[in-house]
């Protein structure tokens, strides 16, 4: 039996994110939706994330393109283009601790998510870094996934597992994802382990040079 944290990046989409939210109303569960900016900020699309608050879910930043890892970016900056800018736009929706989780290029956790800009700017600005520890890739493996993820969440104590509420079919499969972890005997809670915000609040609470281009 083991604790798991759940959270959905990539949205709002509106094919897919009103399900994701029916499938966690009726299993009782709250999560975090990280979310673009520029998805965010296309028509239509607020709605989702006002409705996704308003049910107990909490509202993270995910960089306004979702397009180059942070510490590759060419201008050696992109906090405020990338992340200002997506704070700006969620506004009121935003968790009291700034979420926000760095775009890791296919879940990777490595040097290139972050860079001395960057974390300026989150320590600034009082955010929290948020990172994770299982990445089932149901954004590569739609059917397949939810075995991956259920062995990932068995193998250690806490585990924050990334989907994506993505139009790929992958969601589909979200309420068998749930049933089956809940009968393995595992905990569904919100919040996040130490060992995944190495920024909370603003202030640095790990050694964050292996995270930092």
């Amino acid at each position: 039996m083991a604790t798991v944290t759940l959270s959905f990046d990539n949205g709002p989409e509106p094919e897919v994110t009103p399900q994701v939210l029916d499938v966690l109303a009726r299993h009782h569960l709250k999560a975090t939706f990280f979310v673009i900016g520029e998805k965010l900020a296309a028509p239509g699309r607020r709605a989702l994330s006002e409705r996704a608050a308003i049910e107990g879910h909490w509202i993270g930043n995910h960089t306004w393109t979702h397009s180059v890892p942070l510490g590759q970016r060419e201008d050696g900056d992109g906090a405020m283009a990338e992340i200002g800018r997506t704070q700006a736009e969620i506004g009121a929706l935003s968790h009291p601790d700034r979420l926000f989780r760095p775009f890791g290029g296919g879940g990777n956790i490595g040097p290139l998510l972050l860079n001395r800009r960057v974390v300026d700017h989150l320590t600034r600005g009082e955010f929290s870094c948020v990172l994770w520890n299982a990445i089932p890739r149901d954004f590569a493996d739609p059917d397949g996934w939810v075995e991956t993820a259920l062995g990932q969440c068995a193998a250690q104590d806490w585990t924050v597992v990334v989907l994506h509420d993505l139009p790929n079919g992958a969601m589909r499969h979200l309420d068998v994802f749930l049933s089956r972890a809940k009968d393995a005997g595992h905990d569904f809670r919100q919040d996040f382990p130490d060992a995944c915000v190495p920024i909370r609040r603003g202030a640095i609470r790990a050694p964050i040079d292996a995270i930092t281009a």
